[in-house]
């Protein structure tokens, strides 16, 4: 108890309310107190007074250094933790969702016995009432069958990021990760937080205050890749890794209200979603792309090019040395 240095802070900080003046007011109250109630300036040596003023200021500046050059690389090293997993989760969306296109090349009569074998399926589904316009289709009433259902009953809508606007906070998710936005009354530090990433619970609490989330998630979270960052110093980021990501969430934790996973909106269509005739044109440019890009033949030139090999091949009686070719 000694030797802990916040033990005069509600004292100290009681009497800096009552200094408009700020702290040079202050100082000037605890200095008069010095020279009225005590011998600091003339009981010791010539020039003892400032020595020792001079090495607790020196020493103070100091650790109030310390600390902020740590807090900045706290700071730092998070933003850079959530910079790398943003990156990273690119990187495997981009590797996932747009592997390079597979370019088939076929020949006329091959191009026409597909067709036929398209109109034929399409022909035979038609005839035994399978097609679209089959009067055995029935669609079912999504929208009936969520009203009768009694446990979507009382579940809230998500909000546009597929999660939910609570008084304190704000969530949102996709099938890979649940992002939590956390705005604060008053600027802060990341030392004046507290946040605890459990595999299974979350902690977020302002020091000395009662916590704004204490609670289980509603799944399991990986811890490694999961981090936070304060931005601006007054609003919290958390970003959770899920460990499953074929489910979405009902909430983040299990004291919050339900949102109805029924009506969330799916993420924006990928490549796989896509009718093989669009996925193949999107491919396609994409490939092409790259291969500009490198500085490589698109699809078209390559195919240009192994023509023209081809045809080298099959003549070698031909000099083809001095032909220039675009």
């Amino acid at each position: 108890m000694a030797n802990d240095p916040e033990r005069f802070d509600s004292m100290l900080l009681a009497m800096a309310q009552q200094h408009e003046g700020g702290v040079k007011d202050l100082l000037a109250t605890i200095v008069g107190f010095l020279t009225r109630k005590t011998d600091f300036f003339t009981g010791g040596k010539q020039g003892e007074w400032e020595k020792v003023v001079k090495d607790v200021f020196y020493e103070q500046a100091k650790k109030a250094q310390d600390e902020a050059d740590k807090a900045k690389k706290e700071r730092e090293d998070a933003e850079k933790r959530l910079k790398d997993i943003q990156q990273r989760k690119e990187q495997e969306r981009l590797a996932r969702d747009f592997e390079p296109a597979t370019v088939t090349e076929v020949t006329d009569k091959e191009a026409e016995e597909i067709q036929e074998d398209i109109e034929k399926d399409k022909k035979s589904k038609t005839d035994s009432g399978d097609g679209e316009g089959s009067s055995n289709d029935v669609q079912p009433d999504n929208a009936s069958e969520e009203e009768d259902d009694p446990k979507e009953k009382g579940k809230l809508k998500p909000n546009a990021g597929n999660g939910c606007d609570l008084e304190n906070y704000r969530w949102t998710q996709t099938l890979e990760e649940v992002e939590l936005r956390v705005p604060l009354r008053q600027v802060l530090r990341p030392r004046d937080l507290n946040v605890t990433i459990s595999k299974r619970h979350l902690t977020v609490a302002v020091k000395g205050q009662p916590p704004i989330i204490d609670g289980d998630l509603d799944a399991d979270v990986k811890i490694e890749e999961s981090t936070w960052v304060l931005q601006d110093g007054r609003n919290l980021l958390v970003n959770l890794e899920k460990v499953n990501k074929m489910n979405w969430w009902g909430r983040l934790v299990t004291t919050d209200p339900e949102i109805s996973t029924r009506k969330i909106n799916p993420e924006p269509s990928k490549l796989s979603d896509l009718d093989g005739e669009t996925r193949g044109l999107v491919e396609k440019m994409m490939y092409d792309q790259r291969q500009k890009e490198m500085g490589l033949p698109t699809s078209d030139e390559q195919k240009k090019q192994d023509v023209l090999k081809k045809f080298m091949e099959q003549h070698p009686e031909m000099d083809f040395s001095k032909c220039k070719f675009n």
